[in-house]
């Protein structure tokens, strides 16, 4: 899909505005500090990624700063920055792979790479708020591995990978919607 900086511009706008809006709103959602699903929370994220690295990164910082003035706790701000990580891993590879989109199954193990860094990233934040003795005295009890690696990493990937799903075929929709309006009609 070809847009111009305007188009670009507007679009990565409309997608921070829907990924600060997501969080704040949606009734599927888990809370229990440092750790936050909110079902679609990451699809503004996926649909840049699709687009350009550029819309990407700007989308990520821009849904980051919507969890800093939304008043969520800093962990989760942090977490929320991390999203700049895949989001920009990804975007370079859908570059010079736009091909991946094209097919499901290479979609399914693209969204499982990229779930896989989205995890890891999230795992090092919260580890850091671990290690200094900057978390609730639950996670601490559970240890590192069930409440970290577990819940955190592994729940990050299994979050992201159904966000993608969502962003996928929301993606793919736009997609065929646009290049059927694209088809001369007599």
């Amino acid at each position: 899909m070809t847009i111009n900086k305007n188009q670009r511009l507007t679009i990565s706008a409309l997608l921070i505005a829907i990924g600060i809006l997501i969080p704040m709103f949606s009734p599927v959602r888990f809370m229990m500090e440092p750790v936050s699903f909110t079902l679609g929370s990451h699809v503004a994220i996926f649909i840049a990624l699709f687009i350009s690295p550029g819309v990407a990164v700007s989308v990520a910082l821009g849904t980051a700063f919507g969890f800093f003035i939304g008043g969520f706790p800093i962990v989760i701000v942090l977490r929320a920055l991390s999203h700049v990580v895949f989001a920009l891993v990804g975007a370079l590879i859908l570059k010079k792979k736009p091909d991946i989109l094209q097919s499901p199954v290479k979609a399914q193990i693209f969204s499982l790479g990229i779930g896989i860094i989205h995890g890891l990233c999230e795992v090092i934040v919260v580890a850091v708020f671990y290690f200094t003795g900057n978390m609730a005295g639950s996670f601490y009890s559970q240890g590192f591995v069930q409440s970290i690696i577990l819940l955190v990493g592994l729940g990050s990937v299994v979050h992201s990978m159904i966000d993608f799903g969502i962003s996928y075929i929301i993606w793919r929709g736009l997609i065929a919607r646009r290049s059927s309006s694209l088809v001369k009609r007599d």
